[in-house]
């Protein structure tokens, strides 16, 4: 059962105003029941989310999380249509892609054009798959928009063993990873497989947009591996506090999107890119007070006299 499905339990499939269909909290507490998967599964994407787009900031990787969608929009739709595990399609997908942009695309220019090519080709092929598919129409709509009930406990297993292996791989090669990301050059130089790094990277990033297509959908997913890290690098740049920082912002607009959507008739992904770009806007604001402020300080503090030599 998708968003639209709770919508209609809550208000007893009666068609009601614009605002009741997107904020719609009768019969809360019941439906709270049938998204308790869905709630475990957002504290897993928040995590992978939040800690993977550090990387994706600092390696400037936005285009390729939405060139991975695509595939791995068009692993979940060839799945559908085969009647097997939807979840495995999109990893599979995702995986097709990664590995194709981190071996094909090393330097900055190449990459942007393997990902330029493989978006539309996994863009189509997702169409045609779907187009194919006769089955119930929110399934189609789920993978693209995502879904909050959807989360049963064959797929659930799923998300905590991809997840395990995404954080897992992420502990291992943080360090050297943030060593390549600071200054390539110098990281190779000193011994650091950089390329090699890369490409293990994109396969961790191939699994991580895998796990967030399942709940957020393909068209979507930057909202929890681009924004909260994008925001958290706008109040700090400490090494410590940014990971934090992203994976906070990233359960908040997960866990916040999945509440709010709980009763209404709109698909969860308005609502989490939604609580995401508040969270952005405001830490912009925050940016911009600070260095108005450290302005102004500098403009207001005495400078020390000027020397004259007679």
């Amino acid at each position: 059962m998708s968003g639209l499905g709770l919508g209609l339990l809550a208000d007893g499939g009666e068609d009601t105003g614009i605002w009741h269909q997107i904020f719609n909290f009768d019969n809360y507490g019941e439906l709270l029941g049938l998204v308790q998967n869905s709630l475990y599964a957002g504290v897993l994407l928040g995590l992978v989310g939040g800690l993977t787009g550090v990387f994706v900031i600092m390696r400037d990787l936005p285009f390729a999380v939405h060139g991975i969608s695509e595939l791995s929009f068009a692993g979940a739709s060839a799945a559908l249509l085969l009647g097997v595990n939807i979840v495995a399609g999109s990893i599979a997908g995702s995986l097709i892609a990664a590995t194709a942009i981190g071996v094909l695309g090393v330097r900055a220019r190449d990459r942007n054009s393997v990902i330029g090519i493989i978006m539309p080709f996994g863009l189509g092929l997702g169409v045609l798959f779907l187009s194919l598919y006769k089955g119930r129409a929110a399934n189609k709509f789920g993978i693209l928009t995502g879904q909050i009930v959807a989360v049963g406990t064959p797929q659930m297993a799923w998300l905590l063993g991809t997840s395990a292996v995404v954080l897992l791989a992420l502990a291992l090669v943080w360090k050297p990873l943030t060593f390549a990301g600071a200054d390539p050059e110098v990281a190779e130089a000193r011994g650091v497989p950089v390329r090699a790094l890369s490409v293990a990277f994109m396969l961790v990033l191939g699994l991580a947009v895998a796990l967030c297509v399942q709940i957020v959908g393909a068209l979507l997913v930057l909202a929890l591996l681009v924004t909260p890290a994008a925001a958290a690098a706008r109040v700090t740049v400490s090494p410590v506090l940014l990971p934090v920082l992203s994976v906070v912002f990233a359960l908040c607009a997960m866990e916040g999107g999945i509440l709010l959507a709980v009763g209404s008739t709109v698909p969860i992904s308005p609502y989490v890119t939604t609580l995401a770009f508040v969270i952005y806007l405001g830490c912009r604001l925050v940016e911009a007070r600070r260095t108005h402020r450290v302005r102004h300080t500098e403009l207001d503090s005495p400078r020390a006299p000027v020397q004259t030599h007679t």
